[in-house]
C-alpha cells in the first residue's frame, strides 16, 4: 500500500533524527523469574513474590523472548557474537522454554486458561476465556512464529486453545495476533484464519462520526491492538477494506493519542471525547500497544509516519512525555509502572517491563526505515 493511499495522515511531530538504541537487556525480567515463571508485581526493582504471577504477564513475557531468540537465530552463522550477546541469547531461549511450560500448565483440556498461580505453583483461579486466555494464545503464536526450538510445542499448545472464542473484544484481539503470527509461517492454519475472522465480527466497525472514529464509546486499555487485528486481518485474509479500515482508526488514535508533539495515551479510567488531557495515571502497556500497531502499519505500508510513531512512543519512555519523566531503566532493561502527573511509580513490574522492552524492539527493528 502507497503512502497515498492510506487514510488521513496524522503529523504529531516532525521526523525525528535516526538515533540509535542501546541493546535490549534482560536482566530484570530475568530477576523477576523464578523456576516457576515471571512474578507480577516488583517493589522497586525487587519481585513481591507473595503477589505470585500471572497469565498475563507470562504470555506478554513469552512475546519479547520469543522475539529476542529469533533474532539471533536470524543472524548469519559468521557473526561476531561477544560473550555477553551470547549469553543474551541463552537467557531469551531459557525464558522462553519457561514462559512456554507456564502456559501449557495453565491451559485446562478444553483450551480454556487459568490466570492466577500463587508462590508456591498453586493455580488459585478456574479456567476462563477471559484476557489471559487471549494474551496466551498471543504468546504462543509469537513462539511459533519467531522461536524455532520451542515453535512445534508451541503450536500444539495454541491449537488446544485456538477453537475457542470469547465474547470480550480485548480476549478475541489478542488472541487474534497470535493468530496472525501463526499465519505469518503457516499461510493456510484453518483455526488461525476463524479466529481473525470472529475477532473482526467481536470488534465491529467503528463510528463515521469525525471526533469519534473508534468501534467502542470509550477508549479502555490496549486500545491500539484493536486497530492493529484490523490491519492484520485486513492484510492476512486479503480483503484491503480491513486494512484501510485499521489504518483510519490507528491514524485518529494517534491524533488522540498526541499533545504538544509526544505521545499522551489514555489514562487509566479510559477516556471520551471532550474529557481533560492529558489524563494519568498513564500506563506503559498503551505506549506499547501504539508502538506494536504502527510497527505493523509500517511494515504494510512502508509509510515513514508510522515508522516516527514508533520511534515518538520510544522517545515516551526516554522522557519525553506529559511529566518529562524517563520510564526506562536501559541498564537493566527495567521499565516503571505508571507515568504520574508529577513524575512516575518508582515500581517496575512484569506488564510495565515488558512493554518496555517490546517498544524498543519494535524501535530497533524499525531503525532507520525513514531515512
Amino acid at each position: 500500500m502507497s503512502t497515498e493511499t492510506r487514510a488521513s495522515v496524522a503529523t504529531p511531530k516532525a521526523i525525528t533524527q535516526n538515533r540509535t538504541y542501546l541493546p535490549i537487556s534482560l536482566t530484570h525480567l530475568q530477576r523477576m523469574s523464578d523456576d516457576i515463571g515471571l512474578f507480577e508485581h516488583a517493589r522497586h526493582s525487587y519481585p513481591r513474590i507473595e503477589h505470585g504471577y500471572c497469565v498475563d504477564d507470562v504470555a506478554r513475557g513469552l512475546i519479547v523472548t520469543a522475539r529476542e531468540a529469533g533474532h539471533a537465530d536470524a543472524l548469519p552463522a559468521t557473526t561476531a557474537r561477544t560473550e555477553a550477546q551470547n549469553a543474551h541469547d541463552r537467557t531469551a531461549r531459557e525464558l522462553s522454554r519457561l514462559y512456554l511450560d507456564f502456559l501449557t500448565e495453565a491451559q485446562e483440556y478444553d483450551g480454556r486458561m487459568r490466570n492466577r498461580r500463587n508462590a508456591i505453583g498453586d493455580w488459585t483461579d478456574s479456567p476462563m476465556l477471559h484476557d489471559a486466555w487471549g494474551r496466551a494464545l498471543w504468546g504462543l503464536g509469537t513462539a511459533v512464529a519467531k522461536c524455532a526450538q520451542l515453535a512445534d510445542e508451541a503450536l500444539t499448545v495454541f491449537e488446544r486453545s485456538a477453537h475457542q472464542s470469547s465474547p470480550f473484544s480485548r480476549s478475541m484481539a489478542f488472541a487474534a495476533l497470535g493468530a496472525a503470527e501463526v499465519l505469518s509461517v503457516i499461510p493456510d492454519h484453518r483455526q488461525s484464519i476463524n479466529l481473525l475472522h470472529a475477532a473482526l465480527f467481536e470488534i465491529g466497525i467503528p463510528s463515521e462520526r469525525p471526533e469519534w472514529q473508534w468501534p467502542e464509546e470509550r477508549l479502555t486499555y490496549a486500545n491500539a491492538c484493536v486497530a492493529e487485528v484490523v490491519i492484520a486481518a485486513g492484510e492476512l485474509l486479503h480483503e484491503p477494506r480491513y486494512v484501510m479500515r485499521g489504518i483510519t482508526m490507528l491514524d485518529w488514535l494517534v491524533q488522540v493519542e498526541t499533545k504538544d508533539g509526544h505521545i499522551s495515551v489514555t489514562p487509566v479510567g479510559g477516556w471520551y471525547h471532550d474529557e481533560p488531557r492529558p489524563g494519568f495515571d498513564q500506563q506503559p502497556i498503551e505506549v506499547a500497544a501504539l508502538a506494536e500497531a504502527a510497527a505493523r502499519a509500517y511494515g504494510l505500508t512502508r509509510d515513514p509516519h508510522w515508522a516516527n510513531v514508533v520511534r515518538m512512543c520510544a522517545d515516551w519512555f526516554d522522557g519525553d512525555n506529559d511529566s518529562k519523566t524517563p520510564m526506562a531503566d536501559h541498564v537493566h532493561g527495567a521499565g516503571f509502572d505508571g507515568l504520574e502527573r508529577d513524575g512516575r511509580n518508582e515500581n517496575c513490574g512484569a506488564e510495565s517491563t515488558i512493554a518496555m522492552l517490546s517498544t524498543f524492539q519494535q524501535a530497533r527493528r524499525l531503525a532507520g526505515a525513514t531515512q
